[in-house]
């Protein structure tokens, strides 16, 4: 029978499997020979264009930003096969055939620039071409890098653009015609060439190629040994080193499921040994890598979007992030002491582990850059010249030891995996564009949000709801990047029609829709998980939305009690908020477990769980109620007989 169930156990996979599979970004040809060097000179190139216009002062917008495509495009096409059968390691002439149309479609923009400025809204039959090609250019690209989901929602608007005036009741509209859309999308700052891409091409860039850096000197070890060195002795070692190493990484990283193969690939092993069961180890690294895109100051490089979306200033998103992000890995880190304690799983012993003090002496230096950027941009600092600052301090930093010294290969290296990575956020910042172009040309998004207050009848609570169900859909399968352009642009206007606080609205979308990630049925990050620990895909998405329970309850209260996220409230506010709330995840982390002292029955997860929600909704009333069903709640389950379960039952 063990062993039949052996045979039934999916196999686990290794971090670079798991990426190819749900990370389609990882997926690029990396040729031999001349191409090769192409590539790799094209990268270069596209980091220095990025760190002179970054340093010497951006170029116009609309030139900046397709100067930007057209490095994005070229590479893409030249790393990414248009098949999944087209051979890694050899150049296929279609696709030579794509970048050197991309380079032509955009080449076109900037050598005809000022004439077409002049003639602007009077676009000729050559300008037609171009922007057609151009358009159809930008979806391949996405399709190839980013994948169908955002695609079918890019097409979708543009067939409701298209077809609005058939569209049935409040959703139809005049209807745009098909050269006014290929203008707007095209050659306007409204379309592709919209926010996104502006933010793409200046901040963005700078901040992954900052990532680049940081991962060449070998932070993401770093953040694991300290986690391990902090956290791998305590009950449950390895799950906390999973929590606090994925939540180091997500203040530089941009995708949840780059995450969980980053990290995964060391704990989920660790987890399994200890004793934690599969789907519970590979639901901890998904909900905690996922948390990584919550996490300030980058928060997948949502946080720049944010803050020209919103109009304040990019230091007030951060403010606004740190509390919920807070409760949120405060969520994750008690569900993993309470199953550790229910089934008696210990930690790794102390002289297995390395130590703190020598870790802070040999590598702490690595971290300075990240403490400064921070400084920087509390100080004042514009996000572009934070992240430059940030990227010579690196390289400075790194050759303070000759351990971590960066040579002059590993510089250059920087700048070719600095150019590669942007590209996913880069094209999906292209694709939102078109979605935002359609919803400025129709009214669409005024349309929905209409659509959704009337589905709740203008009450509060239930256009949450709606919202929530509108955002969690939306940000299936879709990046960071563009998971927030389409929410935000979709899901929110409904809340900002509310009276909610802007901030609060986008924010609310925002983490609905990155919860996708480990909501099932398109989990990708819990998939991930589930693919290294070799267990059950849906099992694991269930648990890991469990543990995401926070990024569910929080972004509710912090709509209904701005003060989480430090909007209109003083410091003494802010302080007994964010304690009480603290507490309160205590008490929704014991519901979820089922276990406290002892296992908890039905009922007293129950009454937790009502404990938890009072204290995480800010007022006096509620505090007091909170503490009152939490200390009987307490005291009724150390009545309870029983001690830890059996590990893996």
């Amino acid at each position: 029978m063990t062993e039949n169930k052996e045979q039934m156990q999916p196999k686990a996979m290794s971090a670079e499997e798991v990426m190819k599979k749900f990370d389609k970004e990882s997926d690029k040809r990396d040729p031999k020979g001349i191409w090769h060097y192409i590539i790799s000179a094209i990268c270069i190139l596209f980091a220095l264009f990025q760190l002179y216009t970054g340093i010497f002062g951006v170029l116009d917008a609309h030139l900046q930003r397709t100067i930007h495509l057209m490095f994005g495009l070229t590479l893409i096409f030249l790393l990414y096969p248009a098949r999944k059968s087209w051979s890694r390691s050899s150049m296929n002439p279609l696709d030579v055939i794509f970048a050197i149309l991309s380079i032509c479609a955009t080449m076109y923009l900037i050598v005809n620039y000022k004439e077409l400025v002049l003639r602007a809204g009077m676009n000729n039959d050559t300008d037609m071409v171009i922007g057609i090609i151009g358009t159809v250019l930008v979806f391949e690209a996405t399709r190839r890098t980013v994948g169908w989901p955002m695609l079918t929602v890019a097409l979708l608007f543009v067939l409701y653009a298209l077809f609005g005036p058939y569209m049935p009741g409040i959703l139809a509209h005049r209807g745009v015609t098909f050269k006014e859309l290929v203008s707007h999308l095209y050659f306007t700052t409204e379309g592709i060439f919209g926010i996104p891409m502006g933010v793409s091409s200046t901040f963005i860039y700078l901040f992954i190629l900052f990532g680049a850096y940081l991962e060449a000197t070998g932070l993401g070890k770093f953040f694991i040994d300290i986690a391990n060195a902090v956290a791998g002795w305590a009950t449950g070692g390895p799950a906390k080193v999973a929590v606090l190493s994925s939540g180091l990484m997500g203040t530089v990283s941009g995708s949840s499921v780059a995450n969980v193969a980053g990290t995964g690939s060391f704990t989920i092993p660790m987890m399994k040994k200890l004793g934690y069961r599969p789907e519970f180890a590979g639901a901890v690294e998904a909900a905690a890598s996922t948390g990584g895109q919550l996490m300030p100051p980058v928060m997948g490089a949502a946080a720049f979007l944010m803050a020209e979306f919103v109009g304040v200033p990019y230091i007030d998103v951060v403010k606004a992030a740190v509390i919920p992000a807070l409760l949120y890995y405060t969520g994750i880190w008690l569900s993993v002491h309470y199953e550790a304690k229910k089934y008696g799983l210990k930690g790794t012993p102390r002289e297995e582990l390395p130590k703190f003090g020598p870790l802070i002496r040999e590598k702490g230096h690595l971290a300075i850059p990240l403490i400064v950027i921070v400084y920087l941009l509390v100080s004042g600092y514009t996000p572009m010249r934070a992240a430059l600052v940030a990227i010579g301090l690196t390289i400075v930093c790194a050759c303070l030891r000759k351990n971590t010294r960066i040579t002059f290969r590993q510089f250059v290296d920087g700048l070719i995996n600095g150019s590669q990575s942007v590209l996913g956020v880069l094209i999906a910042c292209a694709s939102a564009g078109v979605i935002i172009g359609v919803v400025t040309k129709t009214g669409m998004g005024l349309k929905l949000a209409t659509a959704l207050l009337d589905l709740a009848r203008g009450e509060l609570v239930p256009t949450m709801f709606f919202t929530m169900i509108t955002s969690l859909i939306l940000g299936m399968g879709v990046p960071t990047t563009a998971n927030y352009v389409i929410t935000s642009t979709i899901a929110a206007p409904a809340l900002i029609q509310m009276k909610v606080p802007v901030l609060a609205a986008h924010m609310f979308a925002f983490y609905f829709g990155i919860v996708a990630d480990v909501t099932p049925p398109v989990a990708l990050a819990a998939y991930a998980g589930s693919g290294i620990a070799g267990s059950n895909p849906m099992k694991t998405g269930v648990t890991a939305a469990k543990l995401a329970i926070a990024a569910f309850v929080v972004p509710y209260i912090f709509v209904l009690a701005p003060q989480l996220l430090m909007i209109n409230a003083t410091a003494p506010t802010i302080i007994l908020a964010t304690i009480t709330a603290i507490i309160g995840m205590w008490g929704l982390s014991l519901s979820m477990i089922g276990f406290c002292q002892h296992p908890l029955n039905a009922l007293q997860r129950i009454v937790f769980f009502i404990g938890g929600l009072c204290l995480i909704i800010p007022g006096t009333t509620t505090d007091i109620a909170g503490i009152a069903i939490l200390v009987l709640c307490f005291l009724w389950q150390k009545r309870n007989t029983g001690g830890p379960l059996t590990a893996g039952k």
